[in-house]
């Protein structure tokens, strides 16, 4: 199996290239705004180290959030880009698998920051989502307490188990490969709500 990943759904940026089943990733834990500027030039390497080109993939796949707007556009306009031109399937995973696909068994809870006392979760048992995505406050976590808190990053305020974005990613793909479309208006950004400018039309 080949394939090529990225997420570029928040501050980091992860790549994930696999060929022959055998997969290399790229992590930058701090991309910040350069997603668009070192997103290509970071797959091109990681390709050229693996020995893959482009039209070798069997198919992209791409996290659609949550996490921030910009980012989750560049990553679902640039796979999309990649299925057109290399006419390959393209498959959907979310912030919130690449979380709670590090924990293969019991009740978890993907958290993400949103920055001001706000969080997008999405609860999962046995790797099957029991609660949809929400936006919360910090205040309202206490309603999940069965479920055990996951995250990629310290969030501070509470109480969560860090786990690799990149792993979680690589065994959401693993399951969810038989999903991959070439339906590709399928494929949008996950918003769990409106972006500030929105919020403040």
């Amino acid at each position: 199996m080949n394939y090529i990943a990225i997420d570029t759904s928040g501050e980091s940026m992860t790549i994930v290239v696999c060929k022959n089943d055998k997969i290399l990733t790229f992590f930058d834990e701090d991309c910040g705004v350069s997603h668009s500027v070192k997103l290509m030039e970071d797959t091109e390497k990681l390709l050229i180290k693996a020995g893959l080109k482009l039209e070798d993939a069997d198919f992209f796949a791409v996290v659609t959030g949550a996490g921030s707007f910009t980012g989750i556009r560049i990553g679902v306009a640039t796979v999309k880009a990649l299925c057109l031109a290399y006419k390959k399937p393209c498959l959907n995973i979310t912030s919130f698998d690449t979380i709670a696909y590090n924990k293969e068994k019991g009740k978890v809870l993907a958290v993400i920051d949103a920055k001001h006392d706000g969080y997008y979760i999405c609860g999962y048992e046995d790797q099957k989502v029991t609660v949809p995505p929400l936006f919360v406050h910090g205040k309202d976590l206490e309603n999940y307490s069965d479920y055990e808190f996951l995250s990629v990053k310290d969030l501070k305020e509470i109480s969560a188990k860090g786990v690799s974005v990149a792993d979680g990613l690589i065994k959401a793909i693993d399951k969810k490969k038989g999903l991959s479309t070439y339906s590709y208006d399928t494929v949008t950004p996950l918003y769990v709500r409106k972006s500030q400018a929105e919020e403040n039309a």
